[in-house]
């Protein structure tokens, strides 16, 4: 290998491989994708899953799945596979659990699973083939159920942490089902629901990876609505000077801002 490369490591997967010539890296299997044609740049797919809640969840592709090295890397134990027609290559070195069935997704079943590692400390994957519908509708669906998130907080975190998901309509009517669920039939969303396609946008970033997404929080009042016509001073005088009754004048040495009345 070339001096350039031994000091170059790949920036996806941050192992040494002749990345640029498609070479697949001997560590964990990644590959440099090449253009999809001639002025298309290139696609760059990380070989990390990405972690939704710190130190105990992950969601991403069987691609992420099968790269065993750095899932041992990340300390992940534990592997929701959310596709049945998917194998489970590692089933000596992880604890997995597959769902069932294709549709509708069975939110109670993985719920139950994700909730049982997060009692034990165990880190967990959640993937499909992309990691962009139905391992993210499975996640929303945790973190509405264990955080008490509605629908558009959960999806908003999701999607802020993982910029490529995107559901299919079936995944959005049963997040929304399962919304009403949790939350009683006559829950209305947050947001209608026509705008789920941009579900959760527009909201302050939450700080942290325990504290709920906030929405529509209150401004602080206006300085008009804080101080009512009555409550001015007793000794606050009106007129920027003095008058001949000995009223009380403005101070050249004062340290307060004049009002601009411009």
């Amino acid at each position: 290998m070339r001096k350039r490369e031994r000091e170059n490591p790949c920036g996806i997967c941050g192992h040494y491989h002749k990345y640029e010539e498609g070479e697949v890296c001997g560590v964990c299997g990644h590959r440099w994708k090449p253009s999809d044609g001639e002025g298309v740049p290139v696609r760059h797919e990380s070989a990390f899953p990405t972690e939704v809640l710190k130190d105990f969840l992950f969601l991403g592709s069987y691609d992420n799945a099968s790269r065993s090295e750095i899932l041992k890397t990340l300390s992940v134990s534990h592997i929701l596979n959310t596709v049945p027609d998917c194998q489970n290559l590692y089933k000596n070195s992880f604890t997995y659990h597959t769902l069932q069935r294709d549709r509708p997704l069975d939110f109670d079943e993985a719920n139950q699973f994700l909730e049982q590692c997060e009692r034990d400390k165990s880190r967990v994957l959640v993937h499909c083939m992309t990691g962009k519908n139905r391992s993210a509708a499975i996640v929303a669906a945790f973190l509405m159920k264990s955080r008490g998130w509605r629908l558009a907080q959960s999806f908003q975190w999701v999607k802020e942490r993982r910029p490529q998901v995107q559901l299919t309509d079936a995944s959005q009517n049963e997040l929304l089902e399962y919304e009403q669920k949790l939350f009683g039939p006559s829950a209305q969303p947050v947001i209608p629901t026509e705008s789920f396609a941009s579900l959760g946008f527009g909201y302050p970033t939450p700080a942290g990876d325990t504290q709920a997404p906030a929405f529509n929080q209150m401004t602080a009042p206006s300085i008009f609505e804080r101080v009512g016509p009555n409550d001015v001073p007793a000794n606050f005088a009106f007129g920027a000077g003095g008058d001949n009754n000995g009223g009380a004048k403005a101070s050249p040495a004062s340290t307060e801002n004049l009002m601009d009345g411009s």
